[in-house]
């Protein structure tokens, strides 16, 4: 089958191209993400294979439909940003990849809880300029603090299980009860009672409209006063403005960020050259006790590795007519 991606970068190339040893499939590699304005490149392509970033509004969906296109593959567990209404009035199929490397996310949400705890940015760029002081990279034990996980499904499961060999006691919330994580000795509660209680908080959950700012004004002011907030998932589960104000009245003691709620116009690019304009997002690198990833959580080889394969396994699966596990379908 003849696949158009687009949003791709050089690892994206070398790990499809290893993957399709095994599969019949023509790839055909795009630097632009897929929106309103690159629709034409994929004109008779029965596959369009995206990223987070790209922009499946009903637009685009019309328009790649309408010159042969059937199907879409997510390269990526998220689908906000994909119409699926829209998509299943059309006809066009849309797989995803729910799962390629738990523990590539939930150890990059321990790395930033670390580097902010223990100030190893800091201290890094101390070192190399021949500072030996320790004044200032004071930290706090893991072992025996409260961690929140909102989300546990597998990437929140795997993060639960790196908490509690720390020795932290593990709070939760979600709509169902993972047994998994129930038996690590994780308590559920409500997510008011859960920030208020909780020392980290790590967001593992999807964006969806009921989890849209989930993390907002009014639930900030329930968190417990200097806590450290870790977000791994999607930017628009964070009010960025409301964060920005807790930061800046010591409500939230840190902020880890592996997303941001407009990455799309930032992430995936170098923009060292230029001013970036997001004054937003300029603001929010301004403060000592933030840490910001340009979404990088799931990129190890083993996830770029399952994320191929996936992905082009559900492409066999829609071209031989068999049913994907992995296929989304408009909630009714």
């Amino acid at each position: 089958m003849k696949i158009a991606f687009f949003s791709t970068k050089p690892y994206d190339q070398i790990s499809f191209t290893a993957a399709n040893q095994h599969h019949p499939h023509e790839l055909v590699f795009f630097e632009p993400r897929l929106d309103p304005t690159t629709v034409a490149l994929a004109e008779g392509f029965p596959v369009v294979c995206v990223f987070i970033n790209d922009e499946l509004n009903e637009e685009t969906l019309r328009a790649i439909a309408s010159t042969g296109t059937k199907a879409i593959a997510l390269r990526c567990a998220g689908f906000n940003n994909v119409d699926l209404q829209v998509a299943a009035e059309l006809g066009l199929a849309v797989v995803r990849v729910p799962a390629y490397s738990p523990y590539a996310v939930a150890e990059h949400a321990v790395g930033l809880i670390l580097s902010l705890n223990r100030k190893l940015y800091r201290a890094y760029n101390r070192v190399r300029d021949d500072n030996f002081e320790l004044n200032g990279l004071l930290g706090f034990d893991i072992h025996g603090k409260t961690v929140g996980v909102v989300g546990t499904g597998k990437i929140g499961l795997c993060f639960a299980q790196i908490m509690k060999g720390f020795g932290a006691k593990l709070l939760a919330y979600d709509v169902y009860e993972n047994p998994d994580c129930l038996a690590l000795g994780a308590t559920y509660v409500p997510l008011h009672d859960l920030l208020a209680q909780s020392d980290i908080i790590s967001l593992h959950c999807p964006l969806l409209p009921a989890t849209y700012h989930l993390i907002n004004a009014e639930s900030l002011q329930s968190a417990k006063p200097g806590a450290m907030l870790i977000n791994t998932s999607r930017g628009g589960l964070v009010d960025t403005r409301a964060v920005i104000d807790a930061l800046k009245s010591g409500q939230l003691g840190y902020l880890g960020a592996d997303v941001y709620e407009e990455e799309e116009k930032l992430f995936f690019q170098d923009h060292s050259d230029r001013v970036i304009q997001d004054e937003t997002f300029q603001l929010l690198q301004s403060f000592p006790n933030v840490v910001i990833t340009a979404h990088q959580a799931f990129f190890t080889r083993e996830a770029l590795a399952n994320i191929a394969d996936t992905t082009l396994s559900n492409i066999d699966d829609i071209e031989a007519g068999r049913e994907c596990i992995n296929q989304i379908k408009p909630q009714s």
